[in-house]
């Protein structure tokens, strides 16, 4: 199912659409459906192991796959932030699913699992060696990304 929020075309147009009788199949019509629960997992350990329950920091949209930093004064995640000296700076879980602002409770990966890096969500203008480093800090945790 496309998430209003996740397609690249505004919700109230494909309703304008089709009451316009637009044509789907229309290739200048795209839509974009956002990553799925846990789509960047290659495997993990048995069982519930690699995965738990954290508390997200209210006020922030994720997408799974989002790399996660953990804020030391609260013990809560937030989307990494290599700039932060809170905590967030170092690579601490990825998020499974995605959590809308005011979601308290999210599950996320913190430990032996194989992941794709390429569908691993990043803080927006982070740069390469930032993203090296948070992928050598997930490894540390056996979150190995290839």
């Amino acid at each position: 199912m496309i998430e209003p929020a996740q397609a690249s075309i505004d919700t109230a147009a494909i309703y304008a659409a089709r009451n316009q009788n637009v044509r789907w199949d229309d290739p200048m019509l795209e839509l974009r459906e956002g990553q799925h629960a846990g789509e960047f997992i290659v495997s993990e350990g048995n069982g519930t192991i690699s995965r738990e329950t954290i508390t997200a920091l209210s006020g922030e949209t994720l997408e799974a796959g989002a790399a996660l930093g953990k804020v030391t004064a609260s013990g809560k995640y937030k989307a990494l932030d290599p700039v932060a000296v809170d905590g967030s700076e170092v690579a601490a879980a990825i998020l499974y699913d995605a959590v809308g602002a005011s979601a308290a409770e999210a599950v996320a990966i913190l430990r032996l699992a194989e992941v794709h890096a390429e569908d691993l969500v990043w803080p927006h203008g982070i740069a390469a060696g930032e993203k090296t480093t948070a992928l050598g800090e997930l490894a540390v945790l056996t979150i190995i990304a290839y």
